[in-house]
């Protein structure tokens, strides 16, 4: 049995960048340090660190004046700090948020290897950083998970019961999934985003390229479909996986996210959660008085951010809630409001539609977008 396990982790391969994008400099200050081949910035803070499995991982956080959510970014599966750094600089500029990425373990200058677990804890590690060493609270910080980055944030997601809200980029239904057009769960399955999804309570954003040839965009459409808080989602059309970041609509759509979460309410301040030293996220869910379970069906559902924007629109919890009727389908769903994808209609774009814009003026500065276009695809288990 484990080795059927082993052997799908095994084909589900990592892909950290080698050598290592950046290198790091220790400094006296403990956790902190100084991350190199990288633009020094004076709101840029890196720090080493430790995680329940024992691995140090390196997290940068990115400060932005007066913000008031916090977004956790889990990076795609062949990548790190280094090639991320810019990217995360200008989405906290323009999103007006703080940001935190992280390197897995076994990626840039983390110690330790790759794995489904590993990656768990690492978040984890990220999160408690942010609760404790920042000062953030749960129900300011959005997850946002790239690709294989799905994994660790659905996990997380799925545990927490007032986070602020979740960004879904290019996601992962699960790992068997992207290998095999399979219908159902198996136990030897990782990632099992498709299954952990429901248990998310807050509003949730998923972004997907409609001509993504590593995870097709079938996932990401699954995926938004099993949400109990839809937000609109955002399916470009001809974005692959790797380039996103380059569509006007994505910025202009994560703003708008942003905007939107900004104004919620956010979830009720009693029972700040705290997670101690002998505490994880990755035990079964239990409920205490720090933290409830993701489990525990007490508590009311909030509304569906649609709700509250201009043309409101009830959630689909509300609509069952409401109404006792049962759940319309999407293409119903499609048929009454505007899509935001653009998909079927050609985008008024001043002399390209489908391809993305070469200028990165709405950045600021040049992006690269990071992929190793094999990272989902099949490798040989022999060696």
């Amino acid at each position: 049995m484990g080795g059927v396990t082993s052997t799908v982790a095994a084909r589900f391969a990592f892909f950290p960048p080698t050598p290592p994008s950046y290198g790091v400099i220790e400094k006296e200050q403990g956790e902190v340090l100084e991350l190199t081949q990288v633009p020094r910035r004076s709101n840029v803070e890196a720090r080493r660190l430790q995680t329940k499995k024992g691995n140090g991982i390196i997290a940068m956080y990115v400060r932005h004046p007066g913000a008031k959510l916090t977004l956790l970014y889990s990076h795609g599966n062949a990548a790190d700090l280094g090639q991320m750094y810019e990217l995360f600089v200008e989405l906290s500029s323009h999103l007006g948020v703080n940001l935190m990425g992280y390197d897995y373990s076994g990626y840039g200058q983390s110690s330790g290897k790759p794995s489904e677990q590993n990656t768990y804890a690492d978040i984890e590690a990220a999160y408690r950083c942010l609760i404790e060493t920042y000062g953030a609270y749960e129900e300011d910080i959005i997850l946002y998970g790239q690709s294989v980055g799905s994994g660790p944030t659905c996990d997380m997601g799925s545990r927490l019961s007032r986070l602020r809200a979740v960004v879904l980029h290019s996601p992962i239904m699960s790992g068997l999934r992207v290998m095999y057009p399979v219908k159902h769960t198996y136990w030897f399955d990782i990632y099992k985003n498709i299954d952990k999804i429901p248990s998310i309570k807050c509003p949730v954003l998923v972004i997907h390229g409609t001509s993504d040839e590593v995870v097709d965009c079938s996932h990401g459409k699954q995926l938004w479909e099993h949400c109990k808080e839809k937000y609109e989602p955002l399916w470009i059309k001809g974005g692959n996986h790797c380039n996103l970041e380059l569509y006007p609509e994505y910025i202009k759509h994560l703003k708008k996210f942003v905007a939107a979460i900004e104004k919620l309410p956010p979830p009720s301040l009693e029972n700040i959660p705290k997670i101690d030293e002998n505490s994880s996220l990755l035990d079964p869910p239990v409920v205490t008085s720090d933290r409830l379970s993701t489990d525990q069906k007490l508590e009311k559902p909030r509304a569906s951010v649609d709700q509250r924007e201009s043309k409101p629109r009830q959630s689909t919890d509300c609509r069952e809630r409401d109404n006792g009727k049962p759940r319309s389908s999407t293409d119903r769903r499609d048929k009454s409001r505007k899509s935001v994808d653009a998909s079927d209609k050609p985008r008024l774009s001043v002399d390209q539609s489908d391809k993305p814009r070469k200028s990165i003026d709405r950045f600021g500065g040049m992006m690269r977008s990071v992929c190793n276009i094999d990272c989902f695809k099949v490798t040989g288990t022999g060696g």
